[in-house]
């Protein structure tokens, strides 16, 4: 069962980036995410409590939880919502994102002592080609300044969330975990609408498919498997799986949206999807 659950990860996270841009065409991005992670937590609290997993915790993994939060579902996040809904292309952003595992397998060795292989490196360069190929980069398209900046800035967030978790290994249940995560990227967001923005949500009919569809299906699906996989895998190789994150989210496109999906996109997907599975098999 559990080699089953980096597959169901993929879909799922994938399937975020169709919905993200209705989400940030009907609201600000940081009051979308922090309504998102109001009820995010509201769920892992009551999923605590039928668990009976107590959510009195030390200050420690209190402050360890909320910090990963705050990278993960407050910086992470915030800066691919705030790119997308400023004119960053979804499938560039998606594109920089997926540098993650690069960074990762960079700084696991030092930082968590993990030993990452020749075979890795081999299969995180492949990983990268492929998804380079399935998005393009249109250079004709103009990519905001700020909007790069804020992608990086994401990436950096998830690169240090993912190594951040690894190195905790607090054995906290999921569920306490995630409530107190999902309590960090709230009160984030929330401090940036407060401080820097004008929070504006239009409460329509796809608003509320788009935000549900990443509440229960990525938000307590995606990211619970994550957490899972990290804590059952080393760091570098988890996050060698977001190699097929760009990949799927085309072919998504092109079976929801019904977006373009070229040779050149089809290749790319197979040139990944044998990187992730040189850098990935034991």
């Amino acid at each position: 069962m559990i080699r089953i659950y980096p597959f169901i990860f993929i879909l799922l996270w994938s399937s975020a980036f169709i919905t993200t841009k209705p989400i940030v065409d009907n609201s600000d991005p940081f009051s979308a995410l922090a309504f998102r992670f109001f009820f995010v937590a509201v769920g892992f609290y009551f999923f605590s409590l039928i668990s009976k997993n107590s959510i009195l915790i030390n200050r420690n993994n209190l402050v360890e939880s909320v910090l990963s939060g705050v990278l993960f579902h407050g910086v992470y996040l915030g800066g691919v919502f705030y790119s997308i809904s400023i004119g960053m292309p979804t499938g560039i952003a998606a594109l920089i994102v997926t540098l993650q595992p690069i960074l990762t397998n960079i700084l696991s060795g030092p930082i968590l002592n993990e030993k990452v292989t020749f075979k890795q490196w081999i299969g995180a360069f492949l990983g990268f080609v492929g998804a380079a190929l399935v998005l393009g980069l249109d250079l004709g398209e103009e990519i905001p300044t700020f909007g790069l900046i804020a992608t990086i800035i994401a990436l950096i967030a998830i690169t240090t969330s993912t190594i951040w978790q690894k190195k905790l290994s607090n054995n906290l249940p999921l569920s306490v975990s995630n409530f107190y995560q999902a309590i960090g990227g709230c009160l984030f967001h929330l401090l940036i609408v407060i401080f820097f923005t004008r929070a504006f949500i239009d409460f329509n009919i796809t608003f509320f498919v788009a935000m549900s569809h990443q509440i229960f299906l990525v938000s307590f699906g995606a990211f619970t498997i994550l957490m899972f996989l990290i804590k059952k895998n080393s760091a570098s190789k988890t996050v060698s799986i977001f190699f097929l994150i760009p990949a799927t989210s085309a072919l998504m496109a092109w079976f929801f949206l019904e977006e373009s999906l070229t040779a050149t996109d089809l290749i790319g997907f197979l040139i990944a999807s044998i990187g992730v599975y040189i850098a990935t098999r034991d």
